[in-house]
């Protein structure tokens, strides 16, 4: 049976339904949950990242139908993920030869022929309807208003305003978008002004005086608690999500008549209008600091909110526009708009992406993987728009090699990959394959190469980790950088005070913020905080591969210790227990039990988790007792419930040499046992030296399992999986000797690292942590004590016999 995908952007689906999962940014259900799937519904980002790895995988390889919605933004940001995706997806069929049904669904286009041949659809099949094809007839009036700068020319469009909704929508709901949360604000008080001067000013009312008072209550936002009572409601993501809620719960039962909300609404949620005005085509770009125009897309997608199927027989679309453009808007509001590639931009990191995955092997390969992109058959309709001059043989070849060579050049400069002295093979590396598997920037990568060191400490961590190519995109809105000043003022580390208009600024800052739990200036900082949040994850997840591909023992331990600083809300060095709900520092003296049973008088603070764990899991009364005074009994039983579902994990450790040919060996276990000062002989462990072990380590878990296996992270926007590593380290040299990745742990789990012994003799004492991905305070550190002595002969008879091998392995080949 196929199985079937819907990405915001793609449908995949099944002749018989039965079960569907959520795979994007917010859901990540297990690789099982997935393939027992009908119907996958996930973002372009997802599946683009989840089928680079096609191969391994049989639910992508499965994959009968995709539907793809709004397919016209390939000309768009997110184009190029829609165009990889679909010509993956073609790759795939074609290698495995399973028929494949791809549906594209879109506005009207000029170049529908184009996008329907390269989905794979044939004459049959395809259909343009003209624009005015739709269930409710729409009416567009582009109206020009003269104005050199933006706010005055924002200012003169309200009255327009006001007489498109009493020219086209007296009584009916109207819609209207603005660009910017400010211009929701001043484009009501507007609307008002001009309410107040007519003869009705509650004509947009339609509830009764009691029930809008009652609903006034309820909003937290002064602005749109002023506006609600004129029957004008406010959306944009600087209000608090209730505020948003209750906004969209009246326009849609009719109680407001007015809804002025930012573009973002014309792409969320279904609200549709009798009439929407879209009150200027710009917005305000912080990467560029300027105005720039809203895609034409955009703009065709806010208009098609006007006519309600089931109520209305027409919809009016009043767009006003600045009048240099209007002539540009007259002819595409109308007519169909042919769709290009954007795919160029970003091919490096698509390109990498197919190196990894083994598709990609030599130049000669990029070029074939050219031809299956949208771009390759855009590029030879309209050449021009490309920067290529004519069709000729020879210019389209020495065109896509420059291409090639560029993007190939950009990703060894980055190391992502290596092409061979041929000048034609290329091979990835371990850089580039972080880059593909946790779906970062090529610039990340590199940026990740000129920062990251041995000797770093947390801040350069965070300065590291704010600084990737990722948070280009952050928004520093109109006058956001006097925010971020005062905002600095309240951080704990420092930040260039010469760039507080700059987004990576601006990450560290609220990333700050975040870990001392300060109160953020505005809601929009909120939903700022979250983008970041959501990013930060997987950055961290390759800096810490990158630093343990290094051997640097220290930097990876600390970009564990930012991971779970990121969970946690906390600065590493912050008593641990303020993890704990409700818990502030006023609390801690209270917490203060007897640590010696035959003195119950003598009582010491409580300083770590475990410590905790131990005294109170079992015996509620007894934090009761130490808390009763600072804290209610439901916070207190919060605290209780908390403790005793943390992860409370014993090991225990064995070693032996893979070349141990022996089965009745068994494995030499280590001593688990935290000691301090010198270890008696007895620790310590005879390994042959410059030989390969294995390091078998056994988990038993303590407590009580979760049901859903997600760490405890109230102040984390996702729910994330608890996990572990296990790292095996050397203190002396400050080297990483092996590191693994440890899934939750249920009940028990066994895991082996192999590593190699030194050359050198003698005794080395190695440190073996279990270091949570999820937690402070719950790591453990153990000694593993080891006695170098000479080589052993059948391990140096075995390596020789193998070492042959290989050889004529590779003489053969």
């Amino acid at each position: 049976m196929g199985s079937n995908l819907y990405t915001g952007g793609i449908f995949m689906l099944s002749s018989n339904l039965y079960t569907v999962e959520e795979l994007t940014g917010d859901v990540t259900p297990d690789a099982a949950a997935i393939g027992r799937a009908d119907i996958i519904v996930t973002t372009p980002e997802k599946w683009d990242g989840v089928s680079r790895s096609w191969q391994t995988r049989s639910y992508v390889k499965a994959v009968a139908l995709i539907v793809i919605d709004e397919i016209h933004l390939l000309g768009e940001d997110r184009g190029p993920v829609l165009e990889v995706i679909v010509s993956r997806t073609n790759f795939i069929s074609s290698h495995t030869q399973r028929n494949l049904r791809v549906i594209g669904l879109s506005t009207a286009l000029a170049n529908a022929c184009d996008i329907g041949h390269w989905l794979g659809i044939k004459d049959v099949g395809l259909y343009n309807f003209r624009s005015s094809v739709r269930p409710v007839q729409l009416e567009i009036h582009v109206s020009g208003h003269h104005g050199k700068h933006y706010c005055p020319r924002m200012a003169l469009m309200n009255k327009p305003t006001y007489q498109a909704i009493q020219t086209h929508s007296p009584d009916k709901p109207a819609l209207i978008f603005v660009s910017s949360r400010r211009q929701t604000r001043l484009t009501a008080i507007d609307l008002i002004a001009y309410l107040v001067a007519g003869s009705n000013h509650q004509q947009w009312m339609h509830m009764e005086e009691a029930e809008m008072r009652s609903v006034v209550d309820l909003i937290r936002d002064q602005n749109l608690k002023f506006t609600i009572a004129f029957g004008i409601g406010l959306h944009h993501a600087g209000l608090h999500e209730r505020d948003r809620k209750i906004v969209e719960e009246l326009f849609l039962h009719q109680k407001i008549q007015v809804l002025i909300a930012t573009a973002t609404l014309a792409w969320g949620i279904n609200l549709p209008a009798h009439l929407v005005v879209i009150k200027g085509t710009e917005y305000f770009d912080g990467k560029v600091q300027r105005y720039v125009d809203f895609p034409i897309t955009d703009v065709m997608q806010m208009a098609g909110r006007a006519g309600r199927p089931q109520f209305d027989t027409t919809g009016v679309a009043v767009v006003l526009v600045h009048d240099i453009k209007k002539n540009f808007y007259k002819k595409f509001l109308h007519e169909p708009f042919p769709v290009e590639s954007s795919l160029i931009q970003v091919l490096p990191e698509h390109l990498n992406a197919e190196v990894v995955a083994g598709t990609i092997g030599s130049k000669q390969q990029c070029l074939d993987y050219i031809t299956w992109t949208y771009l390759f058959r855009r590029l030879l309709q309209n050449p021009t728009y490309y920067g290529l001059e004519n069709l000729e043989g020879e210019q389209i070849n020495s065109f896509l090699s420059g291409l090639i060579n560029q993007c190939l050049g950009t990703l060894a400069e980055a190391g992502c990959l290596v092409v061979d002295e041929d000048e034609r093979t290329v091979s990835p590396t371990v850089l580039g394959k972080i880059a593909s598997y946790y779906y970062l920037n090529h610039r990340t990568i590199l940026w990740f190469s000129q920062k990251l060191h041995k000797d770093a400490n947390i801040e350069d961590m965070l300065d590291i980790l704010c600084g990737t190519h990722e948070y280009e995109e952050l928004p520093v809105r109109h006058n956001e950088d006097s925010v971020n000043k005062k905002l600095s003022e309240d951080c704990l580390l420092s930040v260039d005070p010469f760039t507080f208009d700059s987004p990576h600024t601006k990450a560290n800052l609220l990333l700050q913020a975040h870990f001392s739990r300060l109160q953020l200036p505005c809601t929009d900082y909120y939903t700022d905080l979250k983008s970041v949040l959501d990013q930060a994850i997987r950055i961290i997840q390759a800096m810490i591969d990158v630093c343990a591909d290094k051997g640097w023992l220290a930097s990876t331990l600390l970009s564990m210790t930012l991971l779970q600083m990121i969970l946690q809300a906390r600065w590493h060095d912050d008593n641990v227990l303020l993890t704990l709900p409700h818990l502030e520092k006023n609390h801690l003296t209270y917490l203060r039990f007897s640590t010696d049973v035959r003195n119950e008088t003598k009582k010491e603070p409580i300083e770590s988790l475990p410590m905790l764990i131990e005294k109170v899991a079992k015996n509620y009364e007894l934090l009761e007792s130490a808390l009763w005074d600072v804290l209610e009994e439901g916070h207190m039983k919060d605290i209780h419930n908390t403790l005793t579902s943390l992860p409370k994990i014993s090991i225990t450790a064995a070693i032996k040499g893979w070349w141990d040919e022996s089965a009745n060996e068994e494995m030499r276990p280590l001593n688990m046992k935290e000691s301090r000062g010198i270890r008696p002989d007895s620790h310590w462990l005879d390994v042959h030296a410059d030989q390969e072990y294995v390091l078998t380590v056994n988990f038993r878990r303590l407590s009580r399992p979760r049901n859903d296996r997600k760490a405890i992270a109230p102040k984390f926007p996702k729910q994330k999986e608890e996990g572990w590593f296990l790292v095996l380290g050397s203190m002396e040299t400050k080297e990483l000797i092996a590191m693994k990745r440890v899934p939750y742990i249920l009940h028990r789990s066994t895991q082996q690292i192999m590593f190699y012994t030194p050359e050198k003799l003698g005794r080395i004492k190695y440190k073996l942590y279990l270091i949570s991905d999820s937690y402070l305070g719950l790591d453990q550190e153990y000694d593993v004590c080891l006695n170098v002595i000479e080589s052993s002969l059948r391990a140096q008879v075995n390596t020789e016999v193998l070492s042959d091998s290989d050889s004529s392995s590779e003489e053969d080949s």
